[in-house]
């Protein structure tokens, strides 16, 4: 099996706009919207941020990824980047796993950047049998320059020649700067994001590259756009004191297991345990809610470490009535369902979650829909977007 890890460079010093790589876009710090899209990368086994500044490796770590102290050296704002992932991979070689097959290196001035583009960028390099790749957007312009005697001579296209039609122009792509993929060894030897035998990916996601104030601009109009169309709450950081999760749909994946004698059994997913395990380890207030009356709830609650009322027919009352005993207010609640009788408490609390796979009416009432189906790593995907969105008190 081919392991793959991801480096996020990002130094603390930049002229055009200071302070940028834990500026918030949408409530969310530049590095960790990118920790979150490695997070939920399925090519992606480990996640490291490096840079010289403690403040961007508090917001990483929070996020989910693990720091490395990038030296003085490599810096500053002539260092290379490769310099940094060579670096990475240095500190890596002291590590009990070793060195990966494959090396990520993502750039968080691109905001937009999905898990599913990182998916695509290393599939496709490692399906090619290629060394290394990068994502690209398709691009139709024409590039001018100015030629020794200062006049404007084309240089993608021939401008003494008629003007051609889109439709008419080989395609070309551009770098947008988001994605490189490499295999290490073929960098190792070469020390450069395009080492060996390299192939373009196209990708659609915006081609924002955060540089300067007016980048920002353009990345809060676009990501202002996005939540005009879909309108959902924006709870503030640190408002989230508790989570409660419905079971079947969300800790299992909806089917069920019944042997001769009647007994019945679910598929639960051990990525789920580790995102509950983060959110009790910072001290935040667990429930399950659930109307199944089957003993295999409160056994799975057990492992968990999690409350529990389960044979609960109304759950808006019993929500109600739990949230007032905890000294707890609506907005403090974050809440996970997956069907019709999970959308009165979803519309009540501060922030509502569901799964991929959750009935229509579930979809339509969550504030976040997960990439994630039920008993498949929805609760992890949950509890990363918490932490990785500083939503967490």
């Amino acid at each position: 099996m081919t392991r793959a890890i991801a480096v996020i460079p990002a130094r603390g010093g930049s002229r055009g706009l200071p302070g940028k790589n834990i500026r918030p876009l949408g409530g969310v710090p530049l590095v960790a919207r990118t920790v979150d899209a490695a997070l939920h990368a399925g090519c992606i086994e480990r996640v490291f941020v490096s840079s010289d500044d403690p403040d961007i490796l508090k917001v990483a770590r929070t996020a989910g990824a693990h720091a490395i102290v990038r030296p003085d050296e490599i810096s500053g704002a002539t260092a290379s980047s490769e310099s940094a992932l060579l670096h990475a991979l240095e500190h890596l070689q002291a590590d009990e796993a070793g060195l990966p097959d494959v090396l990520v290196f993502l750039q968080c001035t691109s905001p937009f950047t999905t898990a599913e583009e990182i998916d695509l960028v290393v599939e496709t390099m490692l399906r090619k049998a290629a060394d290394s790749a990068f994502s690209a957007i398709e691009d139709h312009g024409f590039i001018w320059q100015e030629d020794d005697a200062g006049l404007a001579a084309g240089i993608t296209h021939d401008h003494t020649k008629p003007r051609q039609r889109r439709q008419d122009m080989t395609p070309r792509y551009r770098e947008n700067g988001a994605i490189y993929a490499m295999r290490v060894e073929p960098f190792l030897a070469e020390r450069t994001r395009f080492c060996g035998r390299t192939v373009l990916v196209p990708v659609t996601a915006p081609t924002v590259e955060i540089d300067t104030p007016e980048d920002w601009d353009m990345a809060e109009a676009f990501e202002a756009s996005r939540q005009r169309r879909h309108p959902r709450k924006s709870p503030l950081a640190g408002q989230i004191r508790a989570v409660v999760t419905d079971f079947d749909g969300v800790h299992t994946d909806d089917r069920m297991l019944v042997d001769q004698d009647g007994r019945e059994a679910v598929f639960c997913s051990r990525r789920d345990g580790m995102g509950i395990e983060r959110l009790r380890d910072r001290g935040v207030r667990l429930l399950i809610l659930s109307k199944e009356a089957n003993p295999v709830v409160r056994a799975r609650a057990a492992k968990l470490e999690m409350p529990v009322q389960n044979q609960v027919d109304d759950k808006l009352p019993a929500l109600d009535a739990w949230r007032i005993e905890h000294g707890l207010e609506w907005s403090e609640i974050a809440y996970i369902g997956n069907d019709i009788n999970d959308v009165a408490c979803m519309s009540a609390c501060g922030l509502a979650f569901s799964p991929s796979d959750a009935h229509p009416d579930a979809l339509e009432a969550a504030d976040i829909v997960l990439e994630a189906s039920g008993g498949k790593g929805a609760l992890r995907e949950m509890s990363d977007t918490l932490i990785a969105r500083q939503l967490i008190a």
